[in-house]
């Protein structure tokens, strides 16, 4: 693969992934959403799903690793790091740009996310932050511990789809070794995505399970800047952990998956 053709995968995949993440985390969140308040499980599954349209579109031009912890994780188990330059940076340019597809989709939502008058403190009709839409934020906020379930979250992801690469009959496109036009499966995609799912679901709960550097710290840094009415605060105290986390759990993963198999 060239590098265009990755850091253009990159990009495109990233911003799918995160054009339907955050736009599932708007549709819970915001006043005037046909799905407001619909919870946690529509979150996770609606994640799950960007994974699946990010990754499977992008498999072709870059593997579709959409995920910095994903990429160091395998450059670990593999000792290649030539290229992981160029995932980074295709991963973050597309993680920024799919946040700001996702604040142009609800456009007059965010724009009406302002306090009605004569509007009580406290009510659902007041204006809502709107971080959570873009960025992880902690239930509660304990360094120590959100650092740590964001690196065996992390580690629940990479070593997984590691062990998945093994099988190359079901990854995507030619398989090696074999004669041409044998081809592998593609579930290898599917799979990933329900592990994304079962990981929001159980190990979501404390920190919204970034498990993504680019994900949280791309669209934090769009959120900064939108103008969006009552936004709140991008937290920016709290975003190194998202960050470090997952590209630790990523690394353990890959000496991991190295060791053991």
């Amino acid at each position: 693969m060239s590098n265009g053709d990755i850091f253009l995968g990159e990009v495109i995949g990233t911003a799918i992934l995160i054009l339907f993440g955050a736009g599932v985390c708007a549709a819970v969140t915001l006043r005037f959403s046909k799905a407001r308040a619909s919870g946690w499980i529509v979150i996770a599954f609606g994640w799950g799903f960007a994974v699946l349209a990010g990754a499977y579109t992008a498999a072709p031009l870059s593997g579709g690793h959409l995920n910095p912890a994903v990429t160091v994780g395998v450059a670990v188990d593999t000792g290649v790091w030539d290229k992981v330059w160029v995932y980074l940076l295709g991963q973050m340019v597309g993680a920024m740009f799919g946040a700001v597809l996702a604040y142009l989709v609800y456009l007059a939502q965010f724009q009406a996310n302002v306090r009605k008058e004569g509007t009580t403190e406290g009510t659902a009709d007041e204006p809502t932050p709107t971080l959570g839409i873009f960025s992880t934020i902690p239930e509660i906020r304990n360094p120590v511990a959100n650092l740590i379930t964001e690196i065996i979250a992390t580690i629940a992801l990479v070593l997984p789809i590691l062990a998945f690469g093994r099988n190359t009959g079901i990854g995507i496109g030619q398989i090696p070794g074999e004669e041409a036009g044998v081809y592998g499966s593609g579930i290898s995609v599917l799979l990933v995505s329900f592990l994304v799912v079962g990981i929001g679901l159980s190990l979501g709960g404390p920190t919204g399970y970034a498990i993504n550097p680019a994900r949280d710290l791309g669209p934090r840094i769009v959120h900064t800047f939108l103008p969006i009415p009552n936004k709140g605060t991008s937290d920016w105290g709290y975003a190194w952990i998202p960050v470090v986390g997952p590209l630790v759990g990523g690394i353990l993963a890959g000496l991991v998956y190295n060791a053991a198999f």
